[in-house]
């Protein structure tokens, strides 16, 4: 089958774009193909520093006829609409068929156009995608208007080995490329993928660059396990630098043990970020005083030149490194506090050092609900910000947090705060872990709980896809910090905003279990919040109060959000959606560790041969009451009338449905799920024999509404646990 086969080679395409801008090709081009009425049996793009490749198998060498029929106006409409049709459609009158239908009499006109060539669409499509490709940065070279990335050099496309022919910019398309920038000096004639694979690779270019970066890491493991090593596997590293070459080689560098002084991580950030190297460590887990370098050239010494430059730029980069780590230990965390005070954490929330006593305060709170040290976890959360003004986060933010860990132990606070300060961003995605104690669950909560509600005040919430200040990933490392670490913290006001400051002289506290936010003259804020949260400035004249409550839209929208972010995180565990609907229903859950596992004991429950029966018979009893009810223009609540429970199995359903919800509610307040599901299923057998044996609608009006109203307690009684009628099956 006919090939396409297209290549746009230029000057180097940063590492950052090629993935994208290989994707976008390919879809462009066979977007339009298809829209042009080629179809084709599939595609693959690659990209390379200095070319992207797209390669379009079994593709139709002409595309089939078309053939559209156009409705027109009435037959007796105006002249001038009748000429109009005609002349959008390029025929005459006496080509138009005429339909009838029930509106009258219709001119139908019946366009036939022939299917193009695939080379006519190439050739007219290639031009358009590149002038209009969607680069993040582009430039412009010479006088001409094109606009490329980098000065795009020239242009391979051909068609079943042929060549399709046009022009941009002075650039003709052709049938010609060349290899490696320095080791193949030879133009190389090229008609399909197969063969122009083939010869690039004799040229010294990979042009997959999958395959680039596992030759990359198979070298690199091979090089480390030949000196007693092993390479710190990254995968960002990796896809970036086999976007910076063409052909791979591995090599290992060497810097001067007395660097090792410098914690790690530093050591290897420092190679990442300016050389973009592999660090190593020993059999023992301890970082070694090497690494691994990605050279793009075949140098006829070994490497040896390639290595002894880039040894120099390292140690440069690890002296200033040293430096930082040296100059910055001079400094206790605890003098470095007041400096936050001077950056800005938003314009309307205050600064940093504001906020680190609102997180104090509010880690405090957290830290007695969850059984972690409250002192402690106050430390850590006054500290925690504290490495932001060092020099190492200051030339290496990425590091924050984990500068924090080491001043500390070096200053000889305790480690338990230590790390509290080091883990206390946790999680920052998907697959990070959460922090592993429990001041650090403490501190990291107070962190992301202060800047949600902080957002929340001031009506700055995610919209659409739109989240700058990160808050759906705030929220859910909260969701992950309670239900993996069995932490039972509930959202109350209390809790999400003890310390609440915000714009200007504002203070924020709880008064009869409401969020109060005072903000405007000293002498408006009562003595013992100033005492309290010491705060020293002075307001602004007017004076304003904001409730924070349950009963608030802000409240209820911030709770609401945090669910859904509970609900995504369920559902990435693999819960199912209607029993997450059917607990979520009931209202009034803020306790996100225990609905997680009312979800697990009503999962379980419904396992079971109990769950499924009772199911059925709860949604049986809640369809009769819609109609009834619907019907009726009422609900049937209240307790039944003993005295008309007649039959036997009515009156032992009755008397089942009052064990049932007392044991269940026994249950629930122990938060015991198991026990109260298990309560819920002994209805299973009444419930069975009152729609085996009864007739809920009989003729006499008081039974009939005595036996809804047993039917609402069945419906009623099950709410406890779950809403059955949210549950398919």
């Amino acid at each position: 089958m006919p090939e396409l086969l297209i290549e746009l080679f230029s000057e180097e395409i940063p590492a950052r774009m090629q993935a994208k801008a290989a994707e976008d090709l390919r879809s462009l081009i066979t977007n339009g193909l298809v829209d042009a009425g080629l179809t084709y049996e599939g595609a693959q793009a690659h990209a390379t520093p200095r070319r992207l490749v797209l390669s379009v198998e079994g593709l139709n060498a002409k595309a089939a006829d078309m053939r559209e029929e156009r409705k027109g106006p009435r037959t007796d409409a105006p002249k001038p609409a009748i000429d109009g049709f005609l002349k959008s459609t390029g025929l005459k009158l006496d080509q138009l068929t005429v339909q009838d239908d029930r509106k009258g009499k219709f001119y139908i006109a019946t366009i036939k156009k022939p299917g193009r060539a695939a080379t006519d669409v190439v050739a007219e499509l290639l031009p358009d995608v590149i002038r209009k490709f969607p680069w993040p940065k582009s430039m412009r070279w010479g006088a001409g208007t094109l606009r490329w990335v980098r000065q795009l050099l020239s242009i391979v496309c051909t068609f079943d080995g042929e060549i399709v022919p046009f022009e941009i910019e002075g650039i003709p398309s052709g049938n010609t490329t060349l290899g490696h920038r320095f080791l193949s000096a030879k133009k190389i004639e090229v008609r399909r993928f197969e063969d122009y694979a083939q010869k690039l690779h004799k040229a010294y270019v990979i042009v997959d660059a999958n395959v680039r970066a596992e030759t990359i890491r198979a070298e690199a493991k091979n090089l480390a396990f030949a000196q007693g090593l092993e390479m710190i596997e990254d995968e960002g590293l990796l896809k970036e630098v086999a976007g910076l070459v063409e052909w791979p080689v591995v090599l290992m560098g060497e810097f001067d043990r007395n660097f090792l002084s410098v914690p790690p991580e530093v050591i290897v950030t420092t190679i990442k970020n300016n050389q973009k190297c592999f660090a190593l460590r020993d059999k023992t887990g301890k970082l070694a005083n090497r690494y691994l370098l990605v050279s793009n050239m075949v140098a006829t010494d070994g490497g040896k030149m390639i290595v002894a430059g880039n040894n120099k730029v390292i140690a440069a980069r690890l002296s200033d490194a040293k430096f930082f780590w040296d100059q910055d230990r001079k400094t206790r965390l605890e003098d470095l506090l007041p400096k936050l005070d001077s950056i800005t954490f938003h314009a309307k929330l205050g600064s940093q050092g504001e906020r680190v006593k609102r997180i104090e305060v509010l880690a405090g709170e957290i830290a007695k609900t969850i059984g972690a040290d409250v002192e402690k976890s106050r430390l850590a959360a006054r500290l925690a910000k504290a490495d932001l003004v060092t020099g190492m986060v200051g030339e290496f933010p990425e590091l924050q947090g984990i500068m924090g860990y080491y001043y500390a132990l070096e200053q000889g606070v305790d480690k338990d705060v230590a790390e509290a300060i080091r883990d206390h961003y946790k999680p920052q995605g998907p697959n990070d872990t959460i922090p592993a104690s429990k001041i650090g669950q403490a501190v990291a909560q107070a962190d992301k709980r202060d800047t949600l509600v902080s957002f929340w005040l001031i009506d700055e919430r995610p919209t659409g896809s739109k989240d700058p200040y990160a808050l759906r990933r705030a929220a859910l490392g909260n969701v992950r910090i309670n239900i993996e670490g069995s932490n039972k913290v509930a959202n109350t006001p209390v809790i999400i905003a003890q310390s609440m400051r915000v714009e200007g002289d504002a203070i924020a506290t709880v008064k009869e279990g409401q969020l109060v936010l005072y903000t405007g003259p000293r002498k408006e804020i009562p003595k013992e919040l100033l005492q309290r949260y010491n705060n020293p400035k002075s307001g602004s004249p007017n004076v304003s109060m904001e409730l924070f409550n349950a009963d608030t839209t802000k409240n209820a929208d911030l709770l609401s959000f945090d669910a859904d972010r509970l609900k995504v995180y369920l559902k990435d565990q693999g819960a199912r959606f209607d029993l997450i609907d059917a607990v979520f229903s009931l209202g009034g859950q803020d306790d996100f560790l225990m609905i997680v596992r009312r979800v697990e004991a009503l999962s379980k429950f419904l396992e079971s041969d109990d769950g499924k029966n009772l199911l059925a018979g709860v949604k049986r009893a809640s369809n009769i009451l819609k109609i009834e009810e619907k019907k009726d223009n009422r609900s049937f609540d209240g307790l039944p009338n003993a005295q008309l429970l007649i039959q036997g199995e009515e009156r032992d359903l009755h008397r089942a449905v009052s064990a049932a919800e007392a044991n269940a509610r026994k249950a629930l307040d122990a938060e015991d799920f198991g026990a109260a599901m298990t309560a819920i299923a002994k209805l299973r057998g009444p419930v069975d024999a009152f729609f085996d044996k009864v007739t809920v609608n009989a003729d006499d009006p008081s039974f009939r509404e005595n036996r809804l109203k047993l039917l609402n307690r069945i419906r009623a009684a099950t709410l406890a646990v779950a809403d059955f009628s949210k549950i398919e099956g």
